[in-house]
């Protein structure tokens, strides 16, 4: 399929070539391997263009790599890097608008400052919404962390609703008390085998339970890896819901069911998980209406992401809904290469 759109698609700014070094290292051990992802990370177009074109994918919105700005616990610090970041971004993708698109970095330390850059890279730069790395770290040394589903963060989520514009909550290496406590005694679990999923799961299901959507009910939140784990749990999740709802003294705040959520607010990509049987599952509890493709470029290839895609069965009508038409919808895009080939 020609003209498929991709919304988790990693990059790097070449100046940290030694860090980017090091984080490459906990994915590939064989040189010829190594070598390939740090070049591929830090290349925003030739080579990524050509694996788009190769494979059909007429649109990418790539992200600045995990763990990004959210690793960085000074504020001013975390800040500056978002900012370069996404400077750099607009600059290498202005001359490829009908391939490349972007979502902004930001630094997740104080809800205004993080609403003031969206702002900016989406009305000055045109940026389709932002990515962040999981949660931010924080204090003296790097030991805490902070969430964005408290009060204190409306302000942001409504700069989201008000310029139209999705978020996406994407995975973070485990840092301060979590890796300690949790993963430093399990390390081959950091990652895709399990920390990843743990993180954003909490998260997105922090989002619900604290009543984030309720508050902004236009709000559009994507996670990627056919959903973290959470749509395997729909049932359960809103059957545990309900039983708190009726009988515990601490209520919920969320006011309505966690299928609900994921129909009017939350949004799957298939980044990075290739899994013909958990596609299914969640094409059953979620729906083709809410899932996007995506491939999680240069962590995974484009050809495996795109040949397994291509060979789907599925009904042409939710191959075009998966492949395109919802990120069309939801990032609202105009002409792109290919966005309109037809499905054979």
């Amino acid at each position: 399929m020609k003209g498929k759109v991709a919304l988790e698609e990693a990059w790097s700014l070449p100046r940290l070539h030694e860090l980017n070094k090091k984080w490459t290292i906990q994915y590939y051990t064989p040189k010829d391997l190594f070598d390939q992802h740090v070049t591929e990370i830090e290349d925003l177009t030739s080579i990524r263009l050509h694996h788009a074109d190769k494979y059909g994918v007429g649109y990418q919105v790539v992200s600045f790599t995990a763990p990004g700005t959210q690793e960085i616990a000074d504020p001013k610090e975390a800040h500056e890097l978002a900012v370069e970041a996404n400077n750099y971004a607009a600059e290498k993708i202005r001359d490829h608008q009908d391939t490349l698109g972007a979502f902004a970095a930001l630094s997740m330390h104080d809800p205004k400052q993080a609403a003031a850059e969206l702002h900016r890279c989406v009305t000055q730069l045109g940026f389709k919404g932002a990515l962040v790395n999981d949660c931010q770290v924080a204090g003296p040394n790097g030991e805490d962390v902070i969430f964005y589903d408290g009060p204190e963060w409306d302000v942001f989520w409504k700069t989201c609703t008000d310029l139209d514009v999705p978020f996406y909550m994407h995975p973070g290496p485990p840092t301060g008390i979590f890796f300690e406590k949790l993963w430093k005694d399990r390390s081959n679990l950091i990652g895709p085998p399990l920390s990843f999923a743990n993180g954003v799961s909490l998260h997105v299901l922090g989002m619900v339970v604290n009543g984030v959507f309720d508050r902004h009910p236009k709000l559009q939140y994507i996670i990627g890896h056919l959903g973290e784990h959470v749509p395997a749990d729909l049932w359960r999740i809103n059957h545990w819901f309900e039983d708190r709802q009726r009988f515990c003294e601490t209520a919920l705040k969320a006011k309505k069911t966690i299928w609900e959520y994921f129909n009017e607010n939350i949004w799957i990509t298939t980044s990075g998980n290739f899994s013909t049987t958990t596609l299914n599952l969640c094409l059953s509890e979620v729906g083709s209406h809410r899932i996007l493709f995506s491939v999680d470029y240069p962590y995974e290839t484009f050809e495996d992401g795109c040949t397994w895609f291509d060979n789907l069965d599925l009904n042409t009508a939710d191959r075009l809904k998966i492949g395109r038409e919802n990120a069309k919808r939801l990032l609202r895009l105009g002409q792109y290469k290919d966005c309109n080939t037809k499905v054979v």
